[in-house]
């Protein structure tokens, strides 16, 4: 498998805790930016993650990947612009708190607005697994980790969010 040369960052990381900054769609069509974005996809597999966001690697831009099948797809200024009023508890793991698993209590759906990694304008909806991943993913880029949100810790799981 191909590495990526990205460190996931664990807590108590202060890096984890800052607010990321939005990125122009200049800078998203960097070669720099479109080259992280493709190891951020690449380090997202290696360390058997299903969404990754970009402060988990140390960048401080508000970028995430997340796994939909087996294709990544990259969201970058993602907003959660509408949620389902039914939420579900759902147990959560995380590559930046390793070893950790809590139950959670999230939206079942939601609507996100984003740009695509070309800087097209996207807006979709998610549900179920998907969501969860929208929405832990969008917590990271806010400076919030899952453990913040656990309603009861658990002895493990199966994900890594």
């Amino acid at each position: 498998m191909e590495k990526s040369g990205l460190a996931v960052l664990t807590n108590p990381d202060p890096n984890l805790r800052r607010v990321s900054a939005p990125v122009s769609v200049e800078d998203l069509r960097s070669p720099e930016t479109q080259a992280f974005i493709d190891r951020m996809e690449i380090a997202m597999r290696e360390f058997d993650g299903v969404g990754l966001a970009a402060p988990q690697v140390g960048d401080a831009r508000r970028i995430i990947v997340v796994l939909e099948g087996e294709r990544a797809s990259t969201y970058v200024n993602p907003e959660i612009v509408g949620t389902s009023f039914r939420t579900a508890v759902g147990e959560e793991g995380c590559l930046s708190v390793p070893g950790v698993y809590g139950l959670v209590k999230r939206h079942r759906t939601v609507k996100v607005k984003a740009l695509k990694r070309d800087g097209t304008p996207i807006e979709t909806e998610a549900g179920g697994l998907d969501a969860v991943i929208f929405q832990h993913e969008v917590d990271h880029l806010n400076g919030v980790l899952f453990i913040d949100k656990v309603e009861r810790f658990t002895d493990g799981g199966k994900g890594k969010l």
